[in-house]
């Protein structure tokens, strides 16, 4: 995919590559530089997320497997208990914005334009737009792709992958870079199930399993209200293990995943 779309290219680092090139460069090693910068200004987003003590959560899908949804019934039950922001991606359309900030919450909208995916320099200019003094929790929703935005560490702390019941249960093998990198995975709109007969929630766990990804599978409908408080528990869990990490000077990095460096042309 990422060979042909050009896809390595944001609004975010395009400044970057249109610096003059070397005698002698190569696309690969122009694109290797454009990673390796990526990574460093993600570690930097990382560090100014954890001296503030907040928590920073990636939400990666495919289109359509409720993201903004999950956000806002998630959102509403924090209500009160935590301060959450939210930076939504998506190529067009300021729309999943405007949803979240109709629930009283600051959210700020990354168009990307043809890139499929956010990149940290495109996380970092939206925190200059963004007031975080007292944010607890920041939700990044990433572009819906299951390809590339597992590629891309964007400072976050934690991946959550998602994948609907309307999708098929074999996506997991399917798409491996992106379910590798989860450090939970949601089975969203489960309220669909008893119209779907070919979707089967233990063979989707079996395949995320077979890729030797332990993270815990959770199921839910976040229409229906169904299944959100493990979801919340996972949370809050992470909030406190995230300011654990701060008191004791220490950070984490998510499971950006190597292997998808070959969509990338950065492997020589």
């Amino acid at each position: 995919m990422c060979d042909t779309c050009g896809c390595n290219l944001t609004p975010g680092n395009r400044h970057l590559a249109y610096k003059p090139v070397a005698r002698g460069a190569t696309a690969v090693s122009v694109l290797k530089g454009l990673l390796a910068k990526n990574d460093d200004q993600a570690g930097h987003n990382r560090a100014h997320f954890d001296r503030r003590g907040i928590l920073a959560l990636n939400l990666m899908s495919s289109p359509g497997s409720g993201k903004t949804a999950l956000l806002e019934a998630t959102l509403t039950a924090l209500k009160g208990e935590f301060t959450c922001a939210v930076i939504e991606g998506d190529l067009e359309t300021e729309n999943d914005a405007e949803r979240i900030r109709a629930k009283g919450v600051q959210a700020h909208q990354i168009v990307t334009g043809t890139a499929c995916h956010l990149d940290a320099h495109l996380v970092h200019d939206a925190l200059h737009e963004m007031k975080l003094d007292g944010v607890d929790i920041l939700f990044i929703e990433n572009v819906g792709n299951l390809v590339c935005p597992a590629s891309f560490d964007l400072g976050q702390h934690l991946n959550v992958t998602l994948l609907s019941v309307t999708e098929g249960d074999d996506k997991p093998a399917k798409y491996p870079v992106m379910f590798r990198a989860a450090d939970a995975l949601l089975l969203t709109k489960t309220d669909l199930l008893p119209v779907l007969d070919d979707f089967d929630l233990d063979r989707a766990e079996a395949h995320l399993r077979n890729l030797a990804n332990p993270a815990p599978v959770l199921h839910l409908s976040a229409r229906k209200d169904a299944g959100m408080g493990p979801w919340l528990d996972w949370i809050r869990v992470q909030l406190a293990q995230q300011l654990a990490r701060v008191a004791a000077g220490q950070s984490r990095r998510p499971a950006i995943q190597p292997d998808g460096a070959r969509y990338h042309h950065t492997e020589a």
